[in-house]
């Protein structure tokens, strides 16, 4: 939901109707006037004016996403817990060190996100054993979500590693940490969850919560340009495909004339305005992954592409949040009448 898909305005909507509103820091100060020049203090500044101007239209709960990968991590991280923000959600990377930014007295809750069993381990581990505490929650994020995927091209297809299966997994790898603990921690299905039925689903299936993106997407209160939502709405089941992105991850995209002169090699190497990504290789990419998404927030396609989860060719409307939320409620009871 980044670069600037969702912000104060989706995710405040999301916590007035009860769900846990989330923030994009990716790129975030692309607004502010010195944003090419001066990278970090935009971007602090741009986010304590998101979770000030989110706090004014909501008294839910507000949190942000906050990428490992990002070059501005810790900053991002020690802004969003001086502003008391209530959850960091964080992955594209292991935040092995993410609890180095709190103490007892910062309620700011610490959720990472996960692609495997393996990596909710791992994190489980070190962050019990340096820091005393473990996650307060983990998203386990499957195959068919947008944007980067923490998966091999190869392996997106493959239903052995299909959300249905990482759930549980995840699930039994954390186990031993709670007993331990005696503390519970919720886990979270993510990508390409649609409608109530797959929430009911993912329910049955341990998960305590679900996190929804694409369909977000098209909502009236989403901070994307209308031109970025008609995107998804334009769309075809055979347009949904995934790419190979400069920052070394595959990624989920809607397809368009940007994707495909990017394939044909016509697009040029560019020097690098932002070095956003650590893991950007900037000098053999053909296209910058900032600029091109900003790009698309703003509805500007012929330098850009939209971020797209499995199932967004099948938005047929605009509607609100409140609308979406009630829809997505009826679905569930629906589903678990059967």
């Amino acid at each position: 939901m980044g670069i600037g898909i969702s912000l104060s305005g989706l995710a405040s909507a999301v916590a007035n109707e009860g769900g846990i509103g989330v923030i994009a820091t990716a790129g975030i100060g692309m607004n502010e006037p010195d944003f090419s020049t001066n990278f970090l203090e935009a971007n602090i500044r741009a986010l304590r004016k998101e979770i000030k101007k989110a706090r004014g239209l909501t008294k839910g709960i507000i949190g942000v996403n906050i990428m490992v990968a990002l070059s501005n991590f810790d900053d991002m991280v020690r802004t969003a817990i001086e502003e008391g923000i209530d959850i960091i959600f964080s992955g594209a990377g292991l935040p092995l060190n993410l609890p180095q930014f709190t103490d007892s007295t910062i309620k700011t809750k610490l959720v990472p996100i996960v692609s495997s069993g393996r990596a909710a381990g791992i994190i489980a581990k070190k962050w019990s054993g340096k820091y005393n505490r473990l996650p307060d929650a983990v998203v386990v994020e499957g195959p068919m979500a947008g944007g980067h995927l923490g998966f091999k091209e190869q392996t997106i297809c493959d239903p052995e590693y299909s959300l249905e299966k990482l759930v549980p997994e995840v699930i039994q790898v954390l186990k031993p940490f709670e007993e331990k603990y005696e503390k519970r921690i919720p886990v979270i299905a993510a990508g390409g969850i649609y409608t109530g039925k797959d929430i009911l689903r993912f329910f049955e299936s341990g998960a305590s919560a679900v996190q929804m993106a694409t369909r977000f997407v098209t909502t009236y209160e989403c901070d994307a340009s209308e031109k970025f939502k008609q995107t998804y709405l334009d769309s075809r089941k055979e347009d949904i495909v995934v790419i190979k992105s400069p920052v070394g991850m595959p990624g989920r995209a809607i397809k368009n004339i940007f994707l495909d002169e990017v394939s044909q090699g016509k697009r040029k190497p560019f020097k690098c305005p932002y070095h956003c990504i650590i893991t950007c290789d900037y000098k053999k990419s053909p296209y910058c992954i900032a600029a091109a998404l900003i790009n698309a927030k703003k509805g500007n396609f012929s330098h850009g592409f939209a971020f797209a989860g499995e199932n967004a060719h099948r938005a047929k409307e605009i509607i609100s949040v409140k609308e979406l939320i009630e829809t997505l409620i009826e679905e569930y009871k629906n589903a678990s009448c059967i």
